[in-house]
């Protein structure tokens, strides 16, 4: 149970690094003259952090009902566990807050 939940965060974790720097990377230099295409490339992008959230929610959820299942002995490990998914769902938050704003500012006019 415990190396499940080892690659459980593990992939999380990888995820929403391969998910945030693609899209980092993704960007190009020269300045692209529609905003709306910027605009709906950040609309994806915040998608993509809503979904990445409400499954990293969900490993938040299960690794809690782990706990109430668990005996002493899993417990400091599950709880080590909780606290990295924890910090990747509060960095992804963050993240998709900044891109929110940035298409509240954005937002073409109709």
């Amino acid at each position: 149970m415990r190396s499940s939940i080892v690659a459980i965060i593990a992939a999380l974790a990888i995820g929403g690094i391969v998910a945030i720097s693609g899209f980092v990377t993704n960007q190009e230099i020269m300045e692209i003259p529609e905003i709306s295409n910027q605009y709906d490339k950040l609309e994806k992008y915040k998608n993509e952090l809503e979904k990445i959230n409400q499954y990293n929610l969900q490993v938040l959820e299960d690794l809690e009902n782990q706990i109430k299942n668990s005996d002493n002995e899993q417990i400091g490990q599950i709880n080590k566990e909780i606290e990295v998914v924890k910090r990747v769902i509060n960095d992804n938050k963050a993240e998709l807050e900044q891109v929110i704003q940035k298409l509240a500012e954005m937002k073409p006019s109709p």
